[in-house]
């Protein structure tokens, strides 16, 4: 049946152009309505298989792709990381294999998905319409931030040896602040690889859906010599430990009343379309550290943690950003740096030498 009004509104509002890539002949249906009643999308083509899809996407161009992880022939994984490294495009993970804390999840983060989607849940009675929405939104956000993406950097070797910063001292004032998103879980790996034993404190916020932050955190922790955990509630921050904001949380830094920090977890309302938010992260530790705060923004899309990181240099915190070139996504940092909230960019391991540096005690 016509609808006028939706007509109307395509016809003023440049449309999100995906393609839809299933070997269930019902998903890409039920997919292609989900996509096809909002205004300002339109599904352009589907594909049953990797290869088809692989020729669709070289013809068609689209601006998004749904990728399941289980089909015939190469899975979803492997031409995921194919597609990164050689078409750019946002990728949205729709698949039986993405369920809670599941490895396949994991992978698809670090090869730079925009986010994951259990087709359970699709299913489910009374859940269609609130997974219709939750996916249409993934969509317009990647779609209005997919010239953003990069090609994925090539894979770098590290060295398994002992921090080189480990014989530093550090300002036990000092607590060190990042926030991520899209490509971020590789980024922030990076970064903690880089970190000693004594290191200050280390929040982290990165975005990434409820029920897989224990098990990333989890596996950043056996891999670095720095302790890493998923946040609690009012825990003490002490040296040497990494702390993850829960998937689910605001994650928050407190000044006591005795001078020490704890964390904080709340789940007020999303800020900038996520919780955690960076945002939220980044202005608590404007007002509770100030000058003795240090951050970084790595990879992702959109601008969320530009303005904290902002309202935190203004409080005269050290601030960087991630460069473009070694991003899987520019935009949150490249929101950052326009805002003039950022000192100065690098690799995900140049911003931590630059944090450590600035953390260490003066003689």
């Amino acid at each position: 049946m016509a609808n006028p009004e939706r007509d109307e509104k395509m016809n003023r509002a440049p449309l999100t152009r995906v393609v839809v890539v299933d070997d269930s002949p019902s998903m890409r249906l039920l997919l292609e309505k989900m996509i096809n009643a909002e205004h300002d999308m339109r599904v352009v083509g589907s594909a049953p298989d990797s290869l088809a899809a692989r020729e669709l996407i070289r013809q068609l161009q689209p601006d998004v792709v749904t990728l399941d992880i289980e089909m015939p022939g190469m899975d979803g994984l492997d031409f995921l990381e194919r597609l990164r490294r050689l078409n750019p495009l946002p990728v949205l993970m729709i698949s039986s294999r993405t369920e809670e804390g599941s490895e396949h999840t994991l992978r698809a983060l670090e090869l730079g998905a925009v986010d994951v989607i259990c087709k359970q849940s699709l299913t489910d009675k009374g859940g269609l319409s609130a997974m219709a929405k939750k996916v249409t939104a993934k969509i317009r956000l990647a779609g209005s931030s997919a010239g953003q993406f990069k090609r994925l950097p090539p894979l770098q070797v590290v060295s398994t040896d002992a921090s080189p910063f480990g014989s530093l001292q550090f300002d036990r004032r000092k607590i060190i602040f990042v926030g991520a998103s899209t490509g971020g879980t590789e980024a922030i790996k990076q970064f903690v690889e880089v970190l000693p034993a004594n290191c200050p404190p280390v929040l982290i916020t990165q975005h990434m859906p409820e029920g897989f932050t224990t098990r990333f955190a989890k596996r950043l922790d056996d891999c670095c010599v720095v302790r890493v955990k998923e946040a609690g509630h009012q825990e003490l921050l002490h040296d040497g430990w990494v702390y993850i904001a829960p998937g689910h949380s605001h994650l928050t830094v407190h000044r006591r009343g005795d001078g020490r920090y704890e964390t904080r977890l709340s789940d007020g309302p999303e800020v900038n379309r996520h919780r955690p938010s960076v945002d939220v992260l980044f202005h608590s530790a404007a007002d509770e550290v100030g000058p003795e705060a240090l951050a970084v923004l790595l990879t992702g899309m959109g601008k969320d943690g530009a303005v904290g990181m902002l309202r935190m240099r203004e409080q005269g915190a050290m601030t960087w950003t991630q460069s473009p070139e070694s991003c899987v996504v520019y935009g949150m940092p490249k929101a950052a740096f326009e805002l003039g909230a950022s000192m100065a960019v690098g690799t995900p391991r140049e911003l931590a030498e630059k944090a450590l540096m600035s953390a260490r005690q003066k003689a």
